[in-house]
């Protein structure tokens, strides 16, 4: 598909988009619809609201509003969605659609841009098909002219999908299924508490239709003793299992067990297991005190997580565009996300995959119906079954695997570390903890890290192993004894830009001590997302939720002030991940940062924008300016900049959110994230090592054998360190490209900039990959 040069401020003039929300609400739509009018708006369209779904299409009248700028003001951070969503009986019947279709004529609206679910996208399609024989109808009863059926000849459609349950399949994540796992892990936390202080067995029920995706996470990232989710039924007999399991975990001296149900969960004949059934054979086979708790619609309330909003204003972007450049051949296409690409899937081929989810769990295919659940769901579920079904080994590999923590603490470092010892010693591994960083290992803080040793990390904050910034360069004689003393054969480090640091000081460090020549692995982890070779870092997703809810609470209190403009002062060295994201998140009016270099004139820029903007109905301001953006253009030098310019027209306020960005529990995204990161890792080291074994020893020298372990566009990848020395600027601590800046110009759009948006870089139509099998049915049912 070739995508036109043309001015996209240009590009909707003389046409109409409406937008509307259907089926069950979710955390972050209010993001989508907020973006689908502002750069609608943009581009020269008129943007229309359409209230209460489908119903509201075909109801008409007050129903469909002209959306203006001001009207998607203070939506961000709002749950569920503002312009409401309903159940419509009346679309279904072609009666209705031709209501519809007459009320979109009448307005001269002939782009619709839908967020829902697959019932609701599925709706969506069948009216865009109908269409034209709509038109004929419309025109035969005299309802509509045969020129008014000629200007709306062509109906385009576009979809974003809306749901906590993530059960579409095309998409990493649908809009809402992030904040719904916030609101799930906030009370598994809560609970687990409380059941340690009592010795309780936790059975938690959790929303998602036929998907078993939020149960899944949540058990990853609870480091659950078992889930139940409806795509694989337990084995025959797993009632007995089950009480094993937790007897034997009590045994371990594990003072809680956490059981997670998801609603539509099965046994292998079909029949639904509830949380009460399983509550009945725990207390009457092991006696356990045991309780209870259905989330229900706690799931879909609430603020939206940073990720949704970020999700949902890029899906906002990426669909006006869609619509604009559709031609009447283009198919339905619905955006969604792969890895961090936006892309767009044509509707019905991913709607087409997502009934063969059905067709396979009620064919009994349950390895097909994990499958086509998704690569995502497929790595979720292996990462699952290794760290809850897998007994360690009685043979032992005599290998002893190093883990250790560099820089400062981020929240989700210890979910790696406790992934990595369990995997570690499911391969049969001795795992040694290091404390307190490269410090600690010259030093030979050393000791055995044990299965139980590593219980309920996966929730806490900060390094429980403790970790400093020292380099291992000045203690590289003293770590190479250690290894040799502790008979080290393997090492995981993980950490910020210190830790890759300290792994390429290492690998210089081989030339010269032998001991060295082991494989190394590099986890990235820290708030500051700056590592080269990963697009994302360990705990950079709590800092930034962080920030976003401190932002809100700092725009909700000018709410009643007005005319009141705030600069805040982001973490993350040189590198302007925290300060952009948190900017489209919070919905900020400019995000000064390092790698976008800015000067005194946009400055300037950015004070006549918002005197400009306190004469509309938004009567309030949000800076963000991250800590190294500039050494001259400090936080105290703009506040005063944006004093004295806004005098008499607004007053400012400022504040430095300092340390509060690195604590606090981590978000499921970084307990999910680092959980699957320690287990490639480990599992990675475990291949290497079979590589390098030669004579008897150990002995690793290639550039391949030290790693680090990234998420780059679509997979997880080891890059080795020597060959990302290239990508780095080590004066700043910077990779030297990063793909979240092509982010940057849609905040600038979304908060009123009369910019250029690059139309160059827009998704183009992907297929989804038909993961149909092709042997026949009965000799799978294995």
């Amino acid at each position: 598909m070739s995508h036109t040069s043309m001015d996209p401020t240009k590009m909707g003039i003389g046409r109409s988009i409406a937008v509307l929300t259907s089926g069950g609400d979710a955390q972050g739509m209010n993001a989508a619809v907020r973006a689908t009018v502002r750069v609608g708006i943009y581009t020269g369209a008129k943007v229309y609201f359409v209230h209460e779904g489908y119903q509201g299409l075909v109801d008409g009248g007050d129903n469909i509003k002209l959306a203006t700028w001001e009207s998607v003001s203070m939506m961000l951070q709002l749950g569920g969605t503002v312009i409401g969503s309903a159940r419509c009986m009346d679309f279904r019947a072609r009666e209705g659609r031709m209501k519809a279709a007459l009320n979109l004529v009448k307005l001269g609206i002939t782009n619709l841009c839908v967020i829902g679910g697959d019932g609701s996208l599925t709706g969506a399609n069948q009216f865009r098909k109908e269409w034209a024989t709509l038109l004929v109808d419309l025109v035969k009863a005299g309802k509509i002219t045969d020129d008014e059926a000629r200007k709306s000849c062509h109906l385009n459609i576009v979809g974003m999908v809306g749901s906590i349950d993530n059960d579409f399949c095309g998409t990493d994540m649908t809009i809402g299924t992030d904040s719904a796992l916030h609101r799930i892990i906030e009370v598994v936390d809560a609970i687990t508490t409380t059941a340690q202080s009592h010795q309780r067995t936790f059975i938690l029920e959790v929303m998602g239709r036929h998907c078993g995706y939020l149960a899944l996470v949540t058990a990853l990232a609870c480091g659950a003793d078992w889930v139940f989710i409806p795509e694989m039924p337990p084995d025959e007999g797993w009632e007995g299992h089950l009480c094993r399991r937790l007897a034997d975990q009590r045994a371990r001296g594990s003072r809680l067990n956490v059981i997670i149900v998801a609603e539509g969960a099965m046994d292998r004949a079909g029949n639904p297991i509830s949380s009460e059934d399983i509550k009945k054979l725990v207390e009457k086979n092991l006696g356990f005190d045991t309780r209870t708790t259905v989330l229900g619609h706690v799931q879909r309330g609430g603020t939206p997580s940073a990720f949704d909003r970020i999700l949902g204003s890029r899906m906002g972007v990426e669909a006006v565009m869609a619509l604009l450049e559709a031609t009447p051949e283009t198919p339905a296409c619905v955006v969604s996300l792969s890895g961090n690409q936006a892309v767009r899937l044509p509707l019905m081929e991913c709607v087409q995959v997502t009934k063969d989810v059905t067709t396979a769990m009620a064919e009994k295919r349950w390895e097909d119906a994990i499958k086509l659940r998704g690569k995502s769901f497929e790595n979720n579920w292996n990462t699952y079954k290794m760290l809850a079904h897998i007994n360690p080994p009685d043979t032992k590999s005599n290998i002893n695997v190093a883990i250790v923590n560099i820089g400062a603490p981020c929240a989700g470092m210890n979910a790696a570390v406790r992934s990595a010892v369990r995997i570690g010693i499911i391969q049969g591994h001795n795992m040694l903890a290091v404390h307190d960083g490269f410090e600690g290992l010259a030093q030979g803080k050393i000791e055995p890290i044990t299965w139980t040793g590593v219980s309920g990390w996966t929730g806490k904050g900060g390094s429980e192993l403790g970790t400093k910034r020292v380099l291992p360069s000045e203690y590289i004689e003293e770590i190479s004894l250690t290894i040799a003393k502790f008979n080290i054969h393997s090492l995981v480090i993980i950490g910020g830009f210190e830790a890759y640091m300290g792994g390429l000081e290492l690998v210089q460090g081989r030339d010269k001590y032998e001991e060295l020549c082991i494989p190394m692995v590099v986890i990235p982890a820290t708030v500051s997302n700056n590592v080269p070779g990963s697009d994302f870092s360990i705990g950079a997703d709590t800092a930034l939720n962080t920030i976003t809810s401190t932002c809100d609470r700092i725009k909700q209190s000018a709410a009643g002030t007005k005319r009141r403009v705030f600069i805040i002062e982001t973490a993350g060295g040189y590198c302007g991940y925290l300060a952009t994201m948190a900017g489209l998140a919070a919905g900020a009016d400019a995000a000064y940062i390092y790698e976008d270099k800015f000067g005194i004139r946009d400055l300037e820029m950015n004070v006549e924008h918002l005197v400009q903007k306190m004469k509309t109905d938004v009567k309030r301001g949000l800076i963000l300016r991250n800590e190294n953006c500039n050494a001259n253009y400090t936080t105290d030098f703009i506040f005063a900049l944006y004093s004295e310019e806004g005098k008499g027209i607004f007053d400012c306020r400022k504040n430095v959110l300092g340390h509060m960005q690195q604590g606090g529990t981590p978000t499921p995204f970084d307990r999910n994230f680092g959980t699957k990161m320690g287990s490639k890792a480990v599992l990675w080291i475990t291949e290497k090592l079979k590589e390098v074994y030669r004579h008897g020893r150990i002995f690793a020298n290639t550039p391949d054998s030290a790693c680090v372990l990234g998420m780059k566009k679509r997979a997880l990848t080891f890059q080795p360190l020597a060959e990302l020395k290239e990508q780095t600027d080590f004066v700043h601590r910077i990779p030297k490209t990063s793909w979240w800046l092509k982010l940057r110009p849609i905040m600038k759009i979304l908060a009123k900039y009369n910019i250029s948006l690059d139309t160059s870089e827009h998704a183009h139509m992907e297929h989804v990959i038909k993961k149909r099998m092709s042997m026949p049915a009965p000799l799978m049912k294995k």
